[in-house]
This record gives structure tokens, sequence and C-alpha cells, in this order.
């Protein structure tokens, strides 16, 4: 047994110490040794630690509960599976999201939790299944209190649980679309409003995101950020782009109807993104182009700016 190993056992049975002060002194060890010494980290989950770590995110001491966090976040980044496996793990971090004296630190490291355990796609559907997870990070990002890094990990996990085609209704279901949209219509800060469009491309993916799109005008908000003149981000446009794609592919045939009679006056935009993108970026504007120029609506093929090769591969 070599030096590491030794002391990942020794700081994981001080855990069970009847000393409160022993037992965070041995979790902030835990989270420096964790963070710095990548190879630790199996040694640590070995030992028996994460039982103790999990058990200590019900705390009601906000020190040991940002140490807790860390190192199971430290320790997801190679031992995912073997979190995964632990019983009761998001249901604590579920409980971190949710609690009302639960430090900013800690809801930001218990969201980035979630996304580094979601990185693993099997995972995808069992926390997108955990309805409490997605409401409390959707909660998060129409908190006008959240600091802008806990909104931030939150919407990473967002679109990560996105990714999973079919948790996309539940949460539409819960909220999403509306939060995100008055987000990034109140807020407009560039990097959060590029990962709010992010989430908002995928959620377009499910049958139930015509209406939810409709509720808030947010066709509008997609097409402005798109316009040349509002001088968005290329990601954000390229996005919005992706969001639209999804809507006439996914949204029903209003939706379809809709996306084409309100991108009329932004095909510069679209035709900028499908020349100039990203190569996903110029193969969704390049899809949409031609969405667009569908026989059903004939303005779109006579207006001057609409003068592009559809057969263009990017």
């Amino acid at each position: 047994m070599d030096v590491q190993e030794k002391t990942a056992r020794s700081l994981v049975k001080s855990l069970s110490s009847v000393s409160e002060q022993s037992r965070i002194e041995a979790l902030c060890e835990l989270r420096l040794m964790s963070k710095y010494d990548p190879e630790s980290r199996s040694f640590i989950a070995d030992a028996g630690a994460v039982p103790h770590l999990i058990e200590t995110l019900y705390s009601s001491s906000p020190l040991a509960q940002e140490n807790a966090v860390a190192t199971i976040l430290n320790i997801s980044i190679a031992n995912r599976e073997f979190l995964m496996m632990t019983p009761d793990l998001l249901d604590a971090l579920s409980h971190l999201l949710r609690h009302p004296s639960a430090t900013p630190i800690s809801v930001q490291t218990a969201s980035a939790t979630l996304y580094s355990l979601l990185i693993d796609e099997d995972n995808r559907p069992i926390i997108g299944s955990k309805l409490d997870i997605v409401e409390s990070l959707i909660n998060i990002t129409r908190d006008t209190a959240s600091p802008m890094r806990s909104i931030k990990e939150a919407l990473k996990a967002l679109f990560a649980i996105s990714l999973y085609p079919l948790n996309r209704s539940a949460m539409v279901e819960l909220g999403v679309v509306a939060a995100l949209f008055s987000f990034i219509v109140k807020d407009g800060q560039v990097g959060l409003v590029e990962d709010a469009t992010a989430v908002i491309a995928q959620v377009a993916g499910c049958c139930e995101s015509g209406d939810a799109f409709r509720k808030v005008s947010g066709l509008t908000v997609l097409v402005d950020l798109i316009d040349p003149s509002t001088r968005s981000s290329v990601r954000a446009r390229e996005n919005a782009v992706s969001a639209l794609l999804n809507l006439v592919q996914c949204g029903g045939e209003k939706s379809v109807l809709e996306v084409k009679e309100m991108c009329l006056g932004v095909l510069d935009g679209i035709r900028d993104v499908a020349e100039s993108g990203s190569a996903k970026g110029k193969s969704k504007g390049t899809a949409l182009l031609k969405v667009l120029g569908g026989g059903d609506l004939d303005k779109a093929l006579k207006d001057p700016r609409f003068d592009y090769n559809l057969d263009h591969e990017p």
C-alpha cells in the first residue's frame, strides 16, 4: 500500500469521527487531495468515502457541504460509473440544489457534478428521469438572485440532460422554455445567452416544443438573435438557427408555417450562418434554408436576399 492510498484511508476513517472538527478537517484534506492528485480519486472512492460524502450533503454545516460535494465532483471525473451505482447519490445532490440554506458554491458544484456524470450518455436517461433535479436546475436559471456561475453550471447540466431526446418533453412540461427565454430577454449576458440558446435548440426537438415556444413568443426572440443588426454572437446565432430547424422538424405543421413567415426578414442572417459558421452551423443553416425554400412559400424564393445555392455542401 503506497503513501497515497494510506493517506486516503486515514482521511476516510476520520469521516466517522465523533468530532465535527475532525470530520471537517478530513473533508478539507480530501477535497484538496482529490483536486490536485488525480490518482488519489480512485483511492478515496475505494476507501469507502462516497457514502460519507453523500451523508454530509445533508449536513447543517455549509463548510462541510461545500467540501463534500467538491470531493464528489473531483471523484466523478474518473469514477462516474462507480458514483452512479452508489445509492442515494442523486437524491443527495437534489437535496443540495433545493435546500434554501445551501451556499451558492455548494449549488454550483452540485450542478457541475451532475454535468460531469451526464458526460456518460448512459446516465442521461437516469438523471433526466429525476424530475426534482431537472426542476431544481430550471429554478436556478429562473431565480434572479442566482449568481452567474450557478446559472452557467445549471445550464450546462440542462444541456446535457436535453441531449437525450426522451428527456425533452419533461423539460418542456417543467417550464424550461419560459424560464430560458425570460432569462435571455432580461439578462442578455454574452456566454450565458449562448448556453441558454444551446439548451433551447435541443429542447425544440420534441413535439411539445411548438406550443411552448408560441406561448412565450420564442420565435420572435430567436429571429432577433439571427438578425445581423442585433450583433448577437456567432454561437448564439447558430443555436437560434438550430432551434428553428428543430421546431420545423418536430413542432408540427403550424410551427413550420410560423417559422417560414418569421424568417423572411432574416434570410441574410441565416445565409451568413450557412456560409460562415462552424461546420455544424453551416449544416444547420443550409438545412433551414432548404426548408424556407419549400414550394409552399413561393415568396421566400422570390425574395432577392434568398440568392443561395441550396445544393451547397458545407
